[in-house]
């Protein structure tokens, strides 16, 4: 295979440039076209796993020279690799499925590259978070990425622990998180414990492939349907909402407001102060407020 000319390998961006490039997740058919231009064009392309890389380049008709890039390696291999950015080569850094640094490696590389000046930039593309977001018919937005929690079980209940207590003080978001398919139904049965059996979620499967599933429930009714089953392939599993910090009961704004007011602030800046700090709207506040200054 020739090496690509000068005009080819502008695909991979100037001279020193890192290019996260996403890579399908299942479909072959989903490799973004930029991104087959970016791994012809690169003078290396960064893998977790140089087999798969291989084996999804071959399909196109490539055979870009692979570096192994993996969390084993990472911080061994980023100075040489900030050497060779500086050195004006262009380089592409993919995962073995989706879009690179979510819940795979080269954070820190990029980190580096961006604090030495290089230029970084990045082909977008499949992401099986957001394919089971979009798919889960729960709220997109806003919505917090986790990740895998860890796989013991007691750090993944003082996770979810922690979790229920981002919750209580005021998070409510749409949970997305990734877990291997052995561990599913301890997951399921950890979070509708700490976060309540009523929880509306998802669990979607081989996003993509020729058997796709997304089975939607409860966390108690997808913790029970997967107590004895393993599934097979990706799992994402998606948690609607909870319901966020409750409001403030009316006895405890109106400790607040005495204790506002108390440091010399007058009605309409102690009601915004207090509407703003227990998540009350601010109409409801100002008319405690009045009541509680005796003007009402």
């Amino acid at each position: 295979m020739h090496p690509p000319s000068d005009e080819a390998k502008g695909a991979a961006g100037p001279p020193g440039t890192l290019t996260l490039v996403a890579t399908p997740i299942g479909n072959l058919g989903d490799m973004p076209a930029r991104g087959l231009a970016v791994l012809a064009a690169a003078d290396a392309v960064l893998c977790e796993d140089t087999r798969v890389t291989a084996k999804l380049a071959a399909r196109h008709g490539l055979a870009p020279t692979l570096i192994a890039l993996h969390e084993h390696n990472e911080d061994a291999m980023t100075p040489r690799l900030l050497a060779r950015l500086a050195a004006g080569e262009r380089l592409a850094l993919v995962a073995d499925a989706g879009t690179p640094l979510l819940s795979d490696p080269g954070y820190r590389l990029v980190r580096a590259a961006i604090a030495a000046g290089h230029r970084v930039t990045a082909v977008p593309g499949p992401s099986a978070a957001l394919a089971a977001l979009a798919l889960s018919g729960l709220p997109p937005a806003p919505f917090l990425f986790l990740g895998f929690l860890p796989p013991k079980t007691g750090p993944r209940r003082a996770r979810i622990g922690e979790i229920a207590r981002w919750e209580r003080a005021g998070l409510a978001a749409t949970l997305v998180l990734f877990e291997a398919p052995q561990r599913l139904g301890a997951l399921l049965a950890d979070l509708a414990t700490g976060l309540g059996e009523g929880r509306p979620a998802a669990v979607a499967r081989e996003l993509t492939k020729l058997f796709e599933d997304v089975v939607r429930g409860t966390l108690g009714e997808l913790a029970q349907r997967y107590a004895d089953e393993a599934p097979r392939g990706e799992i994402v599993v998606v948690v609607g909402p909870g319901a966020g910090a409750a409001a403030a009961e009316d006895a405890e704004v109106e400790r607040l407001l005495h204790a506002a007011m108390a440091r010399g602030l007058g009605v309409r800046d102690a009601a915004a102060e207090v509407a703003a700090a227990t998540g009350r709207a601010r109409r409801e506040v100002y008319a405690l407020a009045l009541r509680a200054s005796g003007r009402e």
